[in-house]
């Protein structure tokens, strides 16, 4: 099995919580937010493709010329590890709540490239 070109942090940065709450508050009201995100900080880190993520939540992977996909990149090139991803499970979809631009980064590199993320 070849390393992967992305380093993950060994779990989710305390900020990318506040920043999935902050999201999460624009589709549905706060005390639900609230419980996703809770849901989430239980959740066991596990691993899925990203392409696997992409397709269960219904999104596009953006591209290596978007500006937040960009910045994740340097990151990477200047050898900082990622923040596993954060998706939602609320019905009646997944949404990515923390880590879009990090899974497209990943999906823009390998397709089936393994993603940390946790799962509530």
């Amino acid at each position: 099995m070849s390393k992967s070109p992305i380093a993950w942090l060994k779990d989710v940065a305390d900020h990318d919580y506040e920043a999935a709450f902050n999201y999460l508050s624009l589709k549905f009201d706060e005390k639900r937010a609230g419980e996703s995100v809770s849901r989430m900080k239980k959740a066991d880190l596990i691993s899925r493709r990203a392409n696997d993520i992409l397709r269960a939540t219904g999104l596009s992977p953006l591209p290596l010329t978007d500006p937040g996909v960009q910045r994740d990149l340097l990151k990477v090139l200047n050898g900082e590890k990622l923040s596993p991803v954060l998706v939602c499970d609320q019905k009646p979809d997944a949404d990515i709540a923390d880590g879009y631009h990090r899974v497209s980064l990943a999906y823009n590199i390998d397709p089936f490239m393994s993603v940390p993320l946790r799962l509530g």
